[in-house]
């Protein structure tokens, strides 16, 4: 049996989580569909009314139940001893580390409160011992994820809570430092740049906490901000990176961007180009906007020709590009510690605090020394392109 957990943010989404159940009954032919796709169950039964089941998201139970129905199977205690981290889907040196569900804000081009509901925040004390199981599993690094990671514990009026005897507030500035304090790399993502985040940027000099921040700010014309409905504004963005950066020096962000958008002018998108000069952001990624069933930014007038959304991403990425390029230069001569992701026919591909997984550059490592996957070690930079770094290991 095959359980495919779909997205259904958009349209390209929804197109590869198709063609994936289709690959699926056509492999296997028995065959379950869940996660945010599966809130519009009769799309999905429309094009494969043969699938077992088709369930929203975070439905474990209807899964399960769904499981036991068309497969049931005698105990194995091979089989049925589920490891105490449980199983992931990653590899074994790092894991993600949900906080929280669903989201406050209505950007016009989301729909995943419609799909996931209002900010549901975990327990801080649930969350540190799931963590905490993590890191005792060998676990090297915990990657912080959410809709919305910034404003955990506002539903829960930041409720105070016990973790080991530690009296915690279920807030953003207690999660991070108490998950800083275990041992391990830790990297947040998905990070609104409320006020509040500013308390967290010192603990980035002296914990376990990178100095890493994925914030997805998606413009910088306040006219297309405003369509987005999107909080803040260019000015303030740049000013709260300037200090964050005076705070933490290393600090490293990440964002994302959509060109495109209902009504973006070419004054609105040389605004955003001038915004990534001005920030220097370190990884960035860009997105041509795509129309989301009901969302509400489809009603909106003056929409963008899809030849100049794409001539617009081009112009972006290689504007980024050069940035990116210009600030990896600056690495070479650094001595960084890096995770050792995978072997090369040259060494190994690693990561440094920089990179995280799969959505940042690597650094190439040069040795001919056997490396642990997994394992933490120190390399000299001496190398540079538009995304990567090369290294040797220090001697």
């Amino acid at each position: 049996m095959v359980i495919v957990n779909t997205c259904g943010f958009i349209d390209a989404a929804v197109e590869e989580s198709l063609e994936t159940i289709d690959q699926a009954l056509h492999e296997n032919g028995r065959v379950i569909v869940t996660g945010c796709l599966g809130s519009r169950a009769e799309l999905v039964n429309s094009h494969f009314p043969q699938l077992l089941a088709v369930t929203g998201p975070q439905a474990k139970d209807e899964v399960m139940q769904a499981i036991h129905l068309h497969l049931p199977s005698p105990h194995d205690p091979y089989v049925d001893l589920v490891p105490k981290q449980g199983i992931r889907l990653t590899p074994r040196h790092y894991a993600y580390l949900k906080i929280s569900e669903g989201c406050n804000h209505r950007c016009s081009f989301c729909i995943i409160p419609s799909l996931r509901g209002d900010l549901v925040s975990r327990p801080i004390d649930e969350v540190m011992e799931e963590a905490q199981i993590l890191v005792d599993a060998g676990i090297r690094e915990i990657i912080v994820i959410s809709q919305d990671t910034s404003a955990y514990g506002v539903d829960r009026h930041y409720q105070t809570r016990f973790w080991r005897g530690q009296a915690l507030k279920t807030r953003f500035f207690d999660l991070a430092r108490a998950l800083g304090e275990l041992g391990v790399w830790v990297r947040l993502h998905y990070v609104y740049p409320y006020p509040h985040v500013d308390e967290v940027l010192p603990l980035m000099n002296d914990t376990g906490l990178l100095p890493y921040l994925d914030i997805p700010l998606q413009h910088a014309s306040q006219s297309i901000l405003k369509a987005m409905r999107r909080p803040g504004s260019r000015e303030q963005m740049l000013e709260r990176i300037r200090n964050w950066r005076d705070v933490c020096p290393q600090l490293v962000i990440r964002s994302t961007f959509i060109v495109g958008f209902p009504g973006e002018t070419d004054a609105d998108f040389d605004e955003l180009l001038e915004f990534l000069e001005l920030a220097e952001l370190d990884r960035v990624g860009c997105f041509t906007y795509s129309a989301v069933a009901g969302a509400a930014a489809n009603e909106l007038p003056s929409p963008v020709p899809e030849i100049i959304k794409y001539e617009r991403y081009d112009r972006f990425m290689q504007k980024q590009q050069q940035i990116s390029a210009d600030k990896l230069k600056r690495r070479v001569g650094q001595s960084l510690t890096v995770l050792v992701e995978a072997p090369t026919a040259d060494g190994f591909i690693a990561r440094s605090y920089a990179d995280a997984p799969e959505i940042d550059g690597v650094v190439y490592i040069d040795t001919d020394s056997p490396l642990a996957i997994g394992e933490l070690c120190r390399v000299n930079i001496t190398g540079a392109d538009e995304y990567d770094l090369y290294a040797v290991p220090s001697r």
